[in-house]
């Protein structure tokens, strides 16, 4: 029998929707392009392009129908395409230099269609270098500044690590070279916030800037990324100031079990539409610059002065656990990062704690090592060396997923 929903819980995801900041963070489609492989750079491209654009209009079409009929604002409509490292590849015997150019090509190509069809970001101008280089490898890290400056979607990954191989310092010491490169090559150094470097990344991440779509996964497929830390920190506020520890959990395992559940619902209609697969739910909580949409806060309502201070990573631990224990309860589709970011440059409320010194290099450290999301969006001074860069970047091989 379908699920008949009381009228006590239908008010409460529409006061979720419309008070709380509830949303669904994004909608990524992953597309494999395994097909489109060829010797032959025309041919290569024209695939991209007539099957990028294909699916582009099925996803819009599909997204807008579902947000109109469940009232569900969705906030970003992503592709993810098959690591253009493999793509590049056959490329190579016409020589490094061609395949670089044919590489950017292949980037302003899944750029201007994603423009033309309204889809926010492509990911997949990627690079898996964890145990060692292949020459379309080397083209990818290379190619990336003029790749990010010369589009507006395009998202670049670089794989540097894995737990099972270690860590591969050498690509480390590249790609830092290259955040330098890319932060003088765009607008305030902006072409950065479309780049990423993980380790072990996951195959379905509907998150760009590390979204791409694995070789395992099927031709075509939505995974969804939900967002709701505003919906979270109202529901600790309701518990008073006067609350054990494990009220608190389960109140937060409970409210993400219905953040999730509407994050189901919305991607399986999403697939259905569109007529491809459904794949996972993100269960990240993801924030926003937007005031009352912070993790931070989240962390300030159990009980910190600010997010940083003292008792910050035994906070941000038992808020990741609930997440993830009650997501667990709302589907069995668990994929991509599903920690918490905490991304000092687009959460307000991180923002005001670096501010006051609360949140500094070293806490962001300490505490990625529970959310597993790495050091995000932090901005440094454009003078910084490289090899401070690459320093950071090896702090990240700690965590599971790193940014």
């Amino acid at each position: 029998m379908p699920r008949i929903f009381s009228p006590e819980e239908i008010s409460e995801v529409v006061e979720m929707l419309l008070f709380q900041d509830l949303d669904i963070r994004s909608v990524t489609l992953g597309l494999s392009l395994q097909d489109c492989i060829s010797s032959n750079e025309d041919e290569a491209i024209l695939c991209i392009e007539e099957k990028l654009n294909l699916y582009s209009k099925k996803l819009v079409k599909a997204v807008d129908n579902v947000s109109k009929k469940y009232g569900v604002r969705i906030v970003t409509k992503r592709i993810a395409v098959t690591p253009i490292s493999i793509i590049v590849e056959p490329l190579i015997r016409r020589g490094f230099e061609e395949a670089c150019s044919i590489a950017i090509d292949i980037a302003k190509a899944l750029d201007r269609i994603a423009i033309a069809n309204h889809i926010d970001y492509v990911g997949g101008y990627a690079a898996f270098v964890h145990k060692g280089f292949t020459q379309g490898d080397k083209v990818i890290i290379e190619t990336l500044p003029k790749a990010l400056s010369a589009t507006q979607t395009l998202a670049g990954m670089v794989n540097a690590a894995s737990t099972s191989t270690g860590i591969n310092v050498d690509a480390v010491i590249d790609v830092s070279r290259k955040i330098l490169e890319i932060a003088n090559s765009t607008p305030k150094g902006l072409g950065c916030t479309r780049f990423t470097v993980m380790a072990n990344a996951p195959e379905d991440n509907p998150f760009i800037p590390g979204a791409y779509h694995g070789l395992g996964e099927p031709e075509a497929v939505v995974n969804v990324a939900v967002s709701g830390p505003g919906v979270i920190e109202a529901a600790i506020n309701r518990l008073g100031e006067k609350v054990d520890m494990r009220t608190l959990h389960d109140t937060i395992k409970r409210t993400a079990f219905k953040i999730t559940r509407l994050g189901e619902l919305v991607g399986r209609e999403v697939a259905k539409e569109a007529g491809v697969s459904f794949g996972i739910v993100d269960l990240s909580l993801a924030p926003s610059p937007k005031i009352g949409d912070s993790v931070a806060r989240i962390l300030e309502a159990m009980g910190l002065e600010y997010a940083g201070s003292p008792g910050s990573i035994a906070a941000l631990y038992l808020l990741v656990d609930a997440v993830k224990k009650g997501g667990a309860m709302a589907t069995s589709s668990i994929g991509g990062l599903s920690g918490a970011f905490i991304p000092v440059s687009e959460d307000w409320d991180m923002t005001k704690a670096a501010e006051v010194g609360a949140i500094t290099i070293d806490r962001l450290e300490a505490m990625m090592m529970v959310c597993n999301t790495g050091i995000d969006m932090v901005a440094i001074p454009g003078d910084t060396p490289m090899e401070t860069i690459a320093a950071m970047v090896l702090v990240c091989y700690g965590c599971c997923n790193c940014t």
